[in-house]
Formats: structure tokens, sequence, C-alpha cells
């Protein structure tokens, strides 16, 4: 009598009844989401979503306008809080334009070397730098504004002066309810 070696029993395995497959199955397809503005993307959606919904937007339509001049929006937020309040040290500036600290200092150090801001000393704390625009700085901010504000007057465009008003009031006060001090 032979033994059953291993090649043997593979090869039992292999004319065993095949189980019950379906022979084409029909893939599962998941509902495509809704546009912005649609659905739960849309005025029955969650306020916080619809936040980040709008931002992102924002965001993507001022980066596509800014790009055309070379500067990110992290830059044009860091070169218009210069021009408003001259002689923020990095850490202010990561605070007032919400951005990490790191991050500032990235943006820091590429609009310097591009001649856009310049540093000096604080005249009490001599490590603490101080960053101010520079004549190119400034001329660079006014073309990105320009583009800024064409965003912005996209963005105000369907609302009426009363909920203008209303819509920044109500911007203003959710950065100070929950965002208490940044």
């Amino acid at each position: 009598m032979r033994k059953i070696g291993r090649s043997d029993k593979i090869a039992q395995r292999s004319k065993s009844p095949k189980r019950h497959r379906a022979k084409n199955p029909v893939p599962i397809r998941p509902a495509a989401p809704p546009p912005p503005g649609r659905g739960r993307r849309g005025e029955t959606g969650y306020l916080a979503y619809l936040l980040r919904q709008a931002q992102a937007a924002t965001r993507l339509t001022m980066e596509r306008a800014l790009g055309e001049l070379g500067v990110t929006p992290p830059q044009f937020v860091v070169l218009t809080m210069l021009k408003a309040y001259p002689g923020l040290s990095g850490a202010d500036l990561a605070r007032v334009a919400l951005l990490t600290p790191q991050t500032v200092g990235v943006i820091i150090r590429n609009l310097e070397r591009d001649g856009a801001i310049r540093k000096t000393p604080h005249p009490v704390h001599g490590r603490v730098l101080q960053w101010s625009l520079t004549r190119r700085g400034a001329t660079l901010l006014a073309k990105c504004r320009r583009r800024a504000m064409a965003v912005e007057r996209r963005l105000s465009s369907v609302l009426n002066a009363r909920t203008k008003t209303t819509v920044r009031r109500w911007l203003a006060r959710i950065a100070v309810e929950l965002g208490g001090e940044t």
C-alpha cells in the first residue's frame, strides 16, 4: 500500500467541490454625498461642519488668488498683522495670526529672506525680536489686499448690510465664546 504524500493531499484538495460563489457579484456603491449647499452639506447641516466647509472653500479661493503673487494665506495674515500691529514678536504673531510658533518661524524666515519684513531687537528685552514691514513688504501687502478684497466682496455679495453685521457679530462671538484667549 502506498503512502499518501503531501502532493497527493494537495491534489485531493483541488479536486474537492467548490463552494458556491456568485459569478458576477454586484459591487456595493456607497451613496454619493451631495454637493456643497445641498442636504446635510446645506442649511440642514451642523453649524460646525458648515463653518469648516465655508472656511475650506474660502481658503482655497484665497490660495488661488494670492498664489499668483507667490504668497500663501498664512503669509498674507502675517503681513496683515504686522501692518496693523508693527513690532510684534514671533510669539505674538503666532497668537494673533492663529498659527503655530513653528509655522510663524518658517514664514518669518521666508518673508525676511524676500525682503518683505525686517527685525529689530526689543528696546528693553534684547533677546526678543520685533518684526515690521519693509517698503517692499508694504507694496506686496497692498497687492495681496486687492486680491483678498475681491474674495471678500464675493463672500458678502449675497448679504445686505444688516445681515453682514449680524454674521460678523456671530463669528466674533464664536471666537470669544469657544476660543478663549487666542
